[in-house]
């Protein structure tokens, strides 16, 4: 007994001094994402600098060689017709047509140090953005072994026969909660909060702007600051209503349904959407409201940011004994034969409809769109 106790002890401690490395990793890797997030957000702004330097050089340059070109006419007429001008005009006509050479190849030697600075500049920025993304990844696997090394899945295994299936149950969960995550991470950085570091250096420029261009201008960007705003704001409510439609609860799956595709709509205007309920609007169980309203979201989701698809067809059709749906696109489609059982979220899809005794097919064609049917039983 005391020998179990002290291996216990043992496996317990082993397990904590785990933990605290696997922590103080995470941490070390975060914070070296971090950096990278902000050499790149600073390397961004001096490539935007040094672009907008280019564009000036190109222009002088070009005045310059016109000017070049008249000061070497200049020098053709002086030198044929030499007795017509006096010393001094002669003199001024060579130092003019040299100064105007010597600003032409200041102006050239400029641009080239400038083309071999953005260069450089954009190849870093490659290597950083490969160096987020590796962090990202770690982070987000070095979460699942320490969500894995502190949860307790002893009431989980309770509903399983064996310990393999409560070790792969477990880290199927953790990971699905690791990705989603993950999406929320990458919808917040690449949404809102690039919005918001964008107004917090627009912000910067209104005095300078009212300072240099008057009053005008700068109401004219105090009003686009407000509309990045909004922006903003509509990017977390947009990111909010994802995660959990509140009026799933209130209103039920077909008004929720026929929000949250109108708000997709005006979102991804470049997508029309037409949404269609031929049977009946009664309330169902929550977790067949739940299931089947996550099953659509994602299909839409796929049709729009992996189909490229600008039009888009939801049907659905509620009975007293089933809920049928029918999601269909004209996207570029894909190859089933080819396609990977998990790609885009089909995995996950076909789980939510086993957990209803549903079932769920996919019909799609390269160049011809896809569909998605979906059958789930109401049972009393």
């Amino acid at each position: 007994m005391e020998i179990m106790q002290m291996n216990v002890k043992s496996i317990d401690e082993i397990r904590e001094e785990m933990i605290e490395t696997v922590t103080c990793s995470k941490s070390d890797i975060f914070q070296i994402g971090e950096q990278c997030r902000q050499d790149y957000e600073n390397m961004t702004t001096e490539l935007t600098n040094i672009k907008q330097m280019m564009v000036k050089l190109i222009e002088e340059g070009d005045k310059l060689e016109d000017q070049v070109q008249e000061a070497r006419a200049m020098l053709s007429e002086v030198s044929m017709n030499f007795k017509k001008y006096s010393e001094e005009e002669v003199r001024e006509a060579y130092e003019k047509a040299h100064q105007l050479q010597m600003d032409l190849s200041i102006n050239w030697q400029y641009k080239k140090q400038l083309l071999e600075k953005r260069d450089d500049l954009e190849r870093r920025l490659v290597g950083l953005n490969d160096t987020i993304d590796r962090a990202d990844q770690l982070i987000s696997q070095i979460s699942v072994v320490m969500n894995y090394l502190t949860s307790d899945l002893e009431q989980v295994g309770k509903a399983l026969q064996n310990a393999k299936a409560k070790q792969d149950f477990g880290l199927k969960i953790i990971e699905a909660q690791e990705e989603e995550r993950k999406r929320l991470s990458r919808e917040i950085h690449d949404g809102p909060a690039q919005m918001l570091a964008n107004v917090i250096m627009r912000s910067d420029l209104i005095e300078r702007v009212y300072r240099d261009q008057g009053p005008d201008e700068a109401f004219s960007e105090i009003h686009n600051y407000k509309i990045m705003v909004r922006s903003a704001l509509y990017e977390v409510r947009r990111i909010i209503y994802d995660l959990r439609p509140m009026a799933l609860d209130d209103l039920g799956l077909v008004p929720t349904l026929r929000k949250y595709l109108q708000t997709i709509e005006e979102y991804h205007k470049q997508s029309k959407i037409n949404f269609v309920n031929m049977g009946l609007e009664h309330r169902l169980p929550a977790k067949f409201e739940v299931a089947l309203f996550r099953i659509i979201q994602e299909s839409v989701q796929n049709a729009i940011k992996h189909a490229n698809a600008c039009e888009i067809a939801v049907k659905m059709e509620i009975t007293k004994t089933a809920v049928t749906v029918l999601i269909k696109d004209n996207g570029v489609g894909f190859d089933l034969t080819e396609r990977k059982p998990e790609s885009f979220g089909m995995i996950g899809m076909r789980e939510r409809v086993d957990l209803l005794d549903g079932e769920i097919t996919f019909h799609s064609k390269i160049d011809k769109g896809t569909e998605v049917f979906i059958r789930v039983p109401l049972l009393n």
